[in-house]
């Protein structure tokens, strides 16, 4: 069975497989997108409850803001709700929709099942989002081999054919809707994060953000007409942003026209005006100066400088922009790697991870970390850490404690991650009690508490007491967390939308057929009409023309139905035409070439 790699992206996706040693992107059914990946991170709704998922959902966005949702990832992990019309989807939903169409896309590319994937999260996730990941993949149908952290992954494919080299490198993974800085070592096939920083907040996004707002402000100056009231004017003036933001990336200027933007007492207002890439550059650049925190973070957490970094590797769109990357070559004293593909990098990584895990590629090791301290609160609501920050996981840490009040029977175990001194200032993870611990006074009991991350960075804890042997292990479930009988919904309700799309497919396939076979009909009787009794032509138009209402209603079970006849009409039609012409340029439905066969491209002049 096949494992793919699948880069979970807030703004664009995508997907390969290993293929002969080599990471293969896999298409999607519409090609690639305007984000440069296969698959755009949207998902809509419409307004007559058809589910669209992908590039059909992006090119609709702007004429259908309330019923469409992207960087839902941003989201992962939280108790919300994103509402597209009338309905609510969490965001766990809404990236279980988006890895069934890549499953899907993934199947029909490789011709078998896919239940597998390696999946890509920011190396900053935490411990909640990781497992809300999971729950996502859970309800598209996907078993999760493995979660790697994005530049992980991006630096296991630019290492793939580098490994022979010994380099320690910094991966700058900036995405639609998140910022990772990772710091590795590489070296006879051995792949060692040493550490990584972050912020799950920052990316291309906040740029268009800002792009929005300075274009809103523009046209308000010109016209006094504040665009960001009206949703779908401001949805087209987000999308133009963004165009504009990709184009200024090889050009010095681009042009924004967007006609009839918005229309003031009956009079239509258009946006035209000019846009520069040094008034981009100012526009985004705080939010690119938030990036040196993050950078400098991970080289002290690493030990190192700046000038001790052989390799500068750049992940994810906005790493495009020429303000970007002067910023952080800038930054490090160098040039960044040229031929590595910032879009399909991680996808690439976490097939060639696959592939390491399907025992196709032997030698390759991958030694990550968990980017983010973890512990218990203790007494006083102090944060007591067990596991820090950068530690090479998979890790198990165990440590003692014990009882705060005389004849305490139980203890609550509450885990947090996070690098605050107190515990409430730091994500809560969740919380369980251990009960039935001996009436006797504080300080006597001997509690130890035990935590075990995976090679996927997700924690489960264990907390044992050693005098009445009583122990109580969980895989952590915080108040963020999707309950069993929530999943069993989603994945119903996933299962259904994509049996409502396999319904929908089938009938565009019965209805393309329909039209092809009245066009056949229609072709067939301008061309040969003459050969055939009235009474033939008259069949065929007639049913032809009940074909085509058939098709005009979309009532595709009875075009199928209608085509069908017409089918076998043409075909009684064919073996007259036949009969009286030889075989020689007449109607027939013939199969197509014998395998390996040529088939050449001929002109003939028909005989009467």
């Amino acid at each position: 069975m096949t494992i793919i790699g699948i880069d979970l992206g807030t703004s664009n996706s995508a997907a390969a497989v290993l293929r002969g040693g080599r990471p293969v992107i896999i298409p999607s059914a519409e090609g690639i997108s305007l984000g440069g990946k296969a698959f755009p991170s949207y998902i809509a709704l419409t307004a007559d409850g058809q589910m669209l998922v992908g590039e059909p959902a992006r090119r609709q966005a702007a004429a259908n803001p309330e019923g469409t949702a992207t960087a839902f990832k941003r989201h992962m992990g939280r108790r919300e709700l994103i509402r597209l019309h009338d309905k609510e989807f969490s965001p766990e939903q809404l990236s279980a929709f988006l890895l069934q169409k890549i499953r899907r896309d993934a199947e029909a590319f490789l011709g078998e099942p896919v239940s597998q994937a390696v999946v890509t999260v920011p190396a900053y996730f935490d411990d909640n989002q990781r497992s809300a990941t999971k729950d996502a993949c859970r309800i598209a149908g996907l078993e999760v081999a493995r979660l790697v952290n994005e530049p992980t992954a991006a630096a296991l494919a630019y290492g793939l054919d580098r490994l022979g080299q010994e380099l320690r490198i910094v991966v700058i993974d900036l995405g639609g809707g998140t910022l990772d800085v990772t710091v590795m070592e590489f070296g006879k096939g051995v792949f060692e994060v040493k550490a990584t920083s972050g912020d799950t907040r920052l990316g291309g996004t906040d740029m268009d953000q800002r792009l929005f707002e300075h274009l809103a402000g523009r046209f308000r100056e010109q016209t006094g007409i504040d665009v960001r009231g009206e949703r779908k004017a401001a949805a087209r003036l987000t999308e133009a942003a963004e165009l504009a933001k990709i184009e200024l990336s090889a050009s010095t200027s681009t042009h924004l026209s967007l006609p009839y933007l918005m229309a003031t007492a009956g009079e239509p207002r258009h946006l035209e005006l000019e846009l520069t890439r040094a008034e981009l550059e100012h526009v985004v650049r705080p939010v690119i100066d938030r990036c040196r925190a993050p950078v400098e973070q991970a080289l002290r957490d690493a030990g190192v400088t700046p000038r001790e970094i052989d390799r500068i590797v750049f992940v994810g769109g906005p790493t495009r922009m020429p303000v970007v990357r002067s910023y952080f070559e800038e930054l490090f004293g160098r040039k960044a790697e040229l031929g590595v593909d910032p879009m399909e990098c991680v996808a690439s990584g976490a097939a060639i991870q696959a592939g390491v895990l399907a025992g196709e590629v032997g030698d390759i090791v991958l030694v990550d970390v968990t980017p983010l301290t973890l512990g218990v609160e203790t007494l006083g609501g102090v944060a007591t850490a067990l596991i820090a920050r950068n530690t090479p996981v998979p890790v198990k840490r165990s440590e003692n404690f014990t009882t705060a009040a005389d004849m305490q029977t139980s203890v609550t175990v509450h885990v947090f991650q996070g690098e605050r001194p107190m515990a409430r200032d730091n994500t809560s993870l969740g919380e369980f009690n251990l009960d039935g611990l001996p009436p006797v006074p504080r300080g006597v009991p001997k509690i130890e508490v035990s935590f075990d991350i995976d090679a996927s960075g997700i924690l489960n804890v264990t907390a044992h007491d050693t005098a009445s042997n009583r122990s109580q292990s969980i895989r952590i479930t915080g108040s963020t967390r999707l309950a069993e009988n929530e999943k069993q919904r989603m994945i119903q309700e996933a299962d259904r939308y994509a049996e409502e799309d396999r319904k929908r497919r089938e009938e565009a396939e019965q209805l393309n057929d329909a039209d092809a076979m009245c066009y056949q009909a229609e072709k067939l009787l301008a061309d040969f009409g003459e050969k055939l009794t009235a009474e033939m032509r008259g069949s065929i138009d007639t049913a032809q023309r009940e074909t085509r209402e058939a098709c005009t209603r979309r009532d595709a079970k009875l075009a199928s139905e209608r085509s069908g006849q017409l089918r076998k009409l043409l075909k009684d039609a064919g073996a007259v035409i036949y009969a009286q012409s030889g075989s020689g340029g007449v109607y027939q439905e013939r199969p197509g070439p014998e395998p390996g066969g040529r088939v050449v491209d001929a002109k003939y002049k028909e005989s009467r």
